[in-house]
Order: structure tokens, then C-alpha cells, then sequence
């Protein structure tokens, strides 16, 4: 797939933008702060995911002003499409698909895909448990919308949970009866939806792992290997069911109840990210670690092309001085194809790059004269 226009207005520091990308590289260059990360951004929303940077809806509106506006233009299928945002701080959102009214942002979730690799993702390996659970439930919610619903409702129904734990340790008053009743209600609900989530991660990390373990020996030149494992909170090996998970969370009861938190379920579960058979959090070097990611976030861009057909779209939100000039070799050779927006401070990276447009941006404007580089390969 590919971006052919995007327009916004009045996002964060952007007041109005039009900006007309090239099928290949998109280097969007200048100083920090001056909105360039803004513009990856704006462009990943369009994927029915939350933003990367973890912010408050109103939070992406420019100050003092009312409302965002977020439109793209893009080809998927050898079909010209459009998709647009309207926020505003009180009132209606509006989200469209061709012109045609969507109830929700996540409904976007599976019409643009894209892939995105900003200096956060490089903790991947190093952080705790949120952010590789993160990380795998982003990745599957664009291969399947409607796993966007399961975790929405998984989540809902373990916030009812634990509120009732709460209750319980600090003893509301609530009848034993009562409070047997629906504890097995939510029981019932969290296995059946936790049962749905484990799978789906489990299947897709076999995939990944296949495919980031191929990406690693390219860039390790066969000198080490990388593994992944998923990890349960509960037995490893025992098979995933809903009765087996409900079984789980009744024997764990009085635990819960002692910790005011459910305990059991794929919220507490991670993903280990192994080198040469040692975890790479606690064993690997800083090298190491960035391979594993680069690897990582290759992969998912390989299985979402593997399996819906179309080259996702990748964003690369200034990590290019991260990674040392072998790693960005080889992320750039990898990328060969695809459209790629990439942000950075200077272009100096990217002295050979025979087929794209350079973007300065200051005070979230576009400069008037647009760098294009000669037709050619990468």
C-alpha cells in the first residue's frame, strides 16, 4: 500500500500541513521539537491504533485550538482510498473510510498498515512485561480487527475484577453469597476471553520467531542466533483452554482476594527474547539488544505483508543515530520497496538515497523548497 497525499490541521503543533510523499523514501529532517515526530504520528493513527507516544487524546489537539483534523489519500488493492480524523475537545469524533461514517477509531484497525520503530521500542528488550505484551498485541490487531474487541472486553471484565477483590480485601460488607456469584460470572468471562488472547499471541509469535530469528543471522552474519519464548503467569505447559484457566482462577481465589488483583491471565504474562539461549534482557549486550529489536520490528513488516498482501508502510521515528552504520545498512537494504517516512536531525544518512523526497520541517511548517532525489534504485 502506499500514502499518496496527507493533510493536517491543527495537530499538536501543526496548524495546517499538506504534504505530498513519494511512493519510497520520505526524510522529514530539522531541529528537535519542531514537529517532525508529529508527522509519523498523525500518520500511525491511521491504523486504528493508539498513538506511540502514550498521550492524552486532547493532548494531540493544538494548543487553543478546538479541534484536529487528519486526513491521508492511499492505494491499497489498486484502489484509491481516503480516511480521515476529526477531534474535538468536547463534542462528536468523527472517523471516516471512503467518505463513510466509522463508529470508532479502531474501526480503521486492518484498512492501513503500517509498521513503526521510534527510540522507545528500542527499551523493548531491556523494559518489563507491559511493553512486549504491548508490542505483540498492536502487531496482531492489525493482521485481526476483531481482536481489538476481545482485549477491549478482557480488559473491561478484569477492571470489574479487581475492583471486586478490592471491595473484598477491605471488607465492604458484601455478601459471601453474592460475591460468589459474581466472582464466577467474571471467572467465567476473563477464561473465555484470556483463552482467545493467549492463543492468538502464542501463533503469532511462532511466526515471529521464525522470522526474526532468519533477520537476526543477517545481521549478526551468522555469529549468534536470537529465540523467542512466550511465557505464561501460569503453568507453561499446561494446554490452553478455558476450563483449564478457570480451574486457575478458582484455586487462586483467596490469592486474589490477598492481593486485591487478579493474578492469573494473559495481563501478567511475557514475552522472552532469547540470544544464543540466554535472555537478552539480563545477558545481552546493548548491540544485542538493538539487533533483537530491529529484528523484531523487521519481522512484524514481513508477516504483515506474508499475510494480507500489501507492503505495510514503515515509520521510522529518529532512530537512525541509535543504531550504528551496520544496523542501518541493513535496516535501510531491508526496506527496499516499501514506502518509509523516516525523521531525523540530519540527512548525512542517507547521502546515497537515489529515489525519495527530503522534507525540512521548522515550527510545524513545511519548508517551500522540497528536496527530490534522482529516479533510481535504493
Amino acid at each position: 500500500m502506499e500514502i499518496s497525499r496527507i493533510e493536517a490541521e491543527n495537530y499538536r503543533n501543526i496548524k495546517k500541513m499538506e504534504l505530498i510523499p513519494s511512493p519510497g523514501v520520505n526524510i522529514i529532517y530539522g531541529d528537535n521539537g519542531q514537529g517532525k515526530t508529529n508527522l509519523i504520528e498523525a500518520i500511525w493513527l491511521f491504523t486504528g491504533a493508539r498513538s506511540f507516544r502514550s498521550s492524552k487524546e486532547n493532548d494531540l489537539i493544538c494548543f487553543g485550538e478546538n479541534a484536529l483534523k487528519l486526513s491521508i489519500s492511499f492505494t491499497k488493492e489498486e484502489r484509491e482510498q481516503s480516511a480521515s480524523i476529526y477531534l474535538p475537545r468536547k463534542g462528536k469524533k468523527q472517523f471516516q473510510l471512503n467518505y463513510v461514517d466509522l463508529p470508532s477509531q479502531t474501526s480503521l484497525t486492518g484498512e492501513v498498515y503500517a509498521v513503526v520503530f521510534s527510540p522507545a521500542h528500542l527499551s523493548l528488550v531491556q523494559d518489563g512485561p507491559e511493553v512486549r505484551r504491548r508490542f505483540l498485541d498492536t502487531a496482531i490487531c492489525q493482521l485481526m480487527p476483531r481482536y481489538v474487541d476481545i482485549l477491549g472486553r478482557y480488559n473491561r471484565v478484569l477492571h470489574q475484577r479487581n475492583a471486586l477483590l478490592k471491595g473484598l480485601r477491605q471488607d465492604r460488607g458484601y455478601s459471601p453469597q453474592g460475591t460468589e456469584v459474581i466472582l464466577g460470572v467474571f471467572d467465567e468471562a476473563l477464561s473465555r476471553l484470556a483463552a482467545s488472547i493467549i492463543r492468538a499471541r502464542r501463533k503469532y509469535v511462532e511466526r515471529l520467531k521464525k522470522a526474526a530469528s532468519q533477520i537476526y543471522e543477517g545481521i549478526s552474519s551468522q555469529s549468534e542466533t536470537m529465540g523467542l519464548e512466550y511465557r505464561k503467569g501460569t503453568d507453561q505447559d499446561q494446554e490452553i483452554s478455558p476450563q483449564n484457566i478457570l480451574d486457575q482462577l478458582q484455586q487462586g481465589r483467596e490469592a486474589d482476594i490477598a492481593a486485591a488483583a487478579t493474578l492469573i491471565g494473559p495481563h501478567r504474562d511475557d514475552l522472552s527474547i532469547l540470544v544464543g539461549g540466554l535472555d537478552a534482557r539480563s545477558f545481552g549486550s546493548q548491540g544485542q539488544k538493538r539487533s533483537c529489536v530491529l529484528s523484531l520490528k523487521l519481522a512484524e513488516s514481513a508477516i504483515i505483508e506474508e499475510t494480507t498482501g500489501q507492503r505495510p508502510i514503515v515509520l521510522l521515528d529518529d532512530v537512525m543515530s541509535e543504531l550504528d552504520a551496520s544496523r542501518r545498512d541493513y535496516l535501510l537494504n531491508s526496506l527496499m520497496g516499501k514506502q518509509v517516512f523516516i525523521t531525523c536531525c540530519d540527512t548525512a544518512y542517507f547521502h546515497s538515497l537515489k529515489n525519495g523526497k527530503c522534507f525540512h520541517i521548522a515550527s510545524g511548517s513545511l519548508d517551500v523548497d522540497i528536496l527530490e532525489f534522482g529516479k533510481g534504485a535504493w
